[in-house]
């Protein structure tokens, strides 16, 4: 009896903005893939659109010759529930290309369940790297980036929210990293007054947001100027906060 063969579990860096990003190899990943599995279908459509109007008429390919591969919802609410489905449909043998709304998938974006589960059933799994919104402002920050450790969003409560800063701090002396999270806009200004409770208003940090796109914005100053700054404007976007534990 021969042994079925199973396909592959795709993870596809998609851009965090600028369109031209994408690397030749994600292009051509999702466009013979058999499955994409996507946070928003929607959203998915509309990016798979513009690659076929923006990116290959650059790449002189023909938008007519191209697969049209089926959306699957994935998101963090039914990861559970849609997990297994999508192994099944990779014991079928069909491809599956996982991306997230932007960026690198798993990285604050669902993805670890049916990765973990393609693993276990002996499924292959095939990273596409690219764009990544964790190495994109470490690169621009002017901050050492020889270790760094990425916190992912913090909790929303602000109590959870200052004793894990808190902690932070006992690293000063023991650990000399640069610290990287993600911000909502609607949080920032509150997150950024607790930063200058624990760390000082003195503290050196970087703020960036809409990295790649139109309006990028890289602030680099004290944890005071920072929040003098976001007390003049309206926060839009998707937040990158760093500081080293050294300075």
């Amino acid at each position: 009896m021969s042994e079925m063969n199973t396909g592959t579990l795709f993870i596809v860096a998609t851009p965090i903005g600028n369109m031209q990003d994408i690397s030749l190899r994600a292009i051509q990943t999702l466009l013979t893939a058999d499955i994409i599995a996507c946070e928003d279908t929607r959203r998915a459509g509309i990016f798979l659109k513009r690659i076929e109007e923006e990116i290959l008429p650059i790449l002189q390919i023909n938008t007519n010759t191209t697969n049209k591969p089926r959306l699957l919802s994935y998101y963090d609410q039914v990861e559970k529930q849609k997990a297994p489905e999508i192994i099944t449909l990779l014991l079928q043998g069909l491809n599956v290309a996982l991306i997230s709304d932007a960026g690198t998938p798993l990285v604050s974006d669902p993805g670890y369940r049916v990765v973990k589960e393609a693993i276990e059933a002996g499924i292959k799994v095939e990273s596409i790297p690219g764009p990544s919104a964790v190495l994109t402002p470490l690169t621009v920050s002017g901050l050492p980036s020889d270790k760094f450790f990425f916190l992912g969003y913090l909790p929303k409560k602000p109590g959870h929210r200052k004793e894990l800063l808190t902690s932070l701090t006992n690293l000063h002396g023991q650990l000399k990293t640069t610290v990287i999270f993600f911000e909502a806009p609607h949080r920032i200004k509150g997150t950024l007054e607790e930063l200058a409770e624990v760390l000082g208003e003195e503290k050196h940090i970087v703020v960036a947001r809409e990295l790649t796109k139109t309006y990028e914005e890289v602030q680099r100053g004290t944890v005071e100027s920072m929040v003098q700054h976001f007390q003049k404007t309206q926060p839009k976007g998707e937040f990158v906060i760093l500081f080293n534990t050294e300075d």
